[in-house]
């Protein structure tokens, strides 16, 4: 059971409802439809300057909604920031530090998570494509072992994962099975499903894709609107080849068998985002659907960056900003370019803006609403947002082309243009990263008032409880 911060939560929200006794249905509220890349680099989209991947339909979605150049990750790896998507709060609130290793890591069940703060208010929901939360592994008969929690105790009614259990999944990225053989190995809600199924010998973005227009048809016909978290696997290693016209269409010359396959990759997933929209096109939705597209971490291995310094694992703006873009044609005017600052965190409480769903105070987010900036308003103020914190269990190596910058971080902390980088809690960088957003000039010895302040932020924040169960 969850604890009672969340009985209090669910309990303001029923009453929200109750006192403002109308019925809920899909006219009234927008659908939400969330795409999370993962490992997909601020680059990595052709409207995000991309001198590589073509991205027509991701591109189109810019162009008919808002782009955000200032977005950035709970993390630089992908669990963390799964974590911050679901949460509104950092990982670190759950002790989660590090990705997981398909063995013994999961998200609290305790944790409150925007799914279930939407089924509470009547939302139909559904979990599509990468999970890594923890609570996907089955016994011999392909049940899911309850021993911890998954996507249905974290707020969804429909789900279609991997199964993410070792040595099975490990033993098919070294292959490079992952994706093309991805259907094979599919968790749908707590089943395995068998060789029978439509699924089972399906590319893995193809099943992913798929089961989320699946997913769109069946909702649109039901009274009450939809949330649908749709976790790509997309540009994760191993590259693999993918279908045609993709591996074709992405040939060029004088570049590596891995680039081939990382731009096919990419187009690939962009071709299902394209049938995902045009699905909605074809229901009559999308004039009042949000449409949300990020990505989990910064660029590994061949993925862009421009000139931000970093990449996966590592603190660098090259690990943290990613690509974002917003579409709700009910509310959000075309054609727009935000350079405010964001944050994963700000997903939760942003969606439940939109719904008109009051989060209760009692869940402390560490995240805010960026649904009046979408809408035309002014972004949240530095004074509003305050200080901004990162946590990352060190990761020596660089998931790159290249050696990780020096010195190591562990932390961030960054108050409006200030972003200080520091080793477990000792500061170690300092950059304004308005003037310098490739963080080439280390300023550390000449604010020391301000790395002072920042510090001891960063150490009380350090040692606030966590919540591990």
């Amino acid at each position: 059971m969850k604890p009672l911060i969340h009985s209090l939560a669910i309990a303001c929200i029923a009453v929200v409802f109750l006192a403002n006794a109308a019925p809920l249905h899909a006219a009234d509220r927008p659908n939400i439809i969330l795409l999370l890349a993962d490992d997909l680099g601020y680059g990595d989209l052709s409207c995000f300057g991309s001198p590589a991947v073509k991205t027509p339909h991701l591109d189109r979605l810019a162009s008919e909604g808002l782009r955000c150049d200032r977005f950035y990750a709970g993390s630089a790896v992908c669990s963390p920031t799964r974590a911050s998507v679901l949460t509104g709060r950092y990982p670190l609130r759950f002790g989660i530090t590090k990705h997981f290793n398909d063995r013994n890591g999961w998200l609290p069940e305790s944790a409150t998570t925007v799914a279930e703060l939407l089924s509470d208010a009547g939302y139909n929901t559904a979990h599509v494509g990468k999970w890594h939360l923890g609570g996907l592994h089955v016994d011999e008969t392909g049940k899911r072992l309850t021993n911890q929690p998954g996507p249905r105790q974290h707020g969804f009614d429909f789900y279609q994962t991997q199964i993410e259990q070792q040595p099975l999944r490990g033993k098919m990225g070294r292959d490079k099975t992952l994706f093309r053989k991805g259907g094979t190995v599919l968790l749908r809600n707590d089943q395995r499903i068998n060789e029978d199924d439509p699924y089972y010998p399906k590319h893995f973005t193809d099943a992913n894709g798929d089961f989320a227009v699946e997913m769109i048809e069946k909702f649109s016909n039901e009274e009450a609107p939809f949330f649908i978290n749709m976790w790509w696997l997309v540009p994760h290693k191993p590259y693999e080849t993918a279908p045609e016209p993709h591996w074709s269409d992405t040939t060029a010359a004088g570049i590596s068998d891995d680039q081939h396959r990382f731009r096919s990759m990419v187009q690939h997933m962009d071709a299902k985002v394209g049938e995902i929209l045009q699905k909605l096109d074809e229901l009559k939705i999308a004039d009042n659907t949000l449409v949300l597209f990020t990505s989990d971490n910064g660029a590994a291995f061949e993925g862009f960056i421009h000139d931000l310094k970093g990449g996966k694992t590592d603190l660098h703006d090259g690990g943290i900003r990613v690509p974002m873009i917003v579409r709700w044609p009910a509310a959000i005017p075309p054609g727009q370019t935000s350079q405010a600052f964001g944050h994963t965190n700000d997903l939760l409480p942003s969606f439940c803006d939109a719904v008109g769903v009051d989060v209760p105070g009692a869940l402390s987010l560490d995240g805010l609403s960026l649904l009046p900036h979408w809408k035309g308003g002014t972004p949240p103020s530095d004074e509003e947002r305050g200080t901004v914190f990162w946590q990352l269990e060190l990761y020596k190596s660089l998931q790159r082309h290249t050696p990780k910058p020096k010195p190591f971080a562990t932390e961030v902390v960054r108050r409006g243009n200030w972003k200080l980088l520091a080793f477990k809690g000792k500061p170690v960088e300092l950059f304004d990263v308005d003037t310098d957003p490739n963080e080439k000039h280390n300023v550390l010895a000449e604010h020391p008032d301000l790395v002072a302040s920042l510090s001891a932020e960063l150490n009380q924040w350090l040692n606030e409880p966590r919540t591990t169960k």
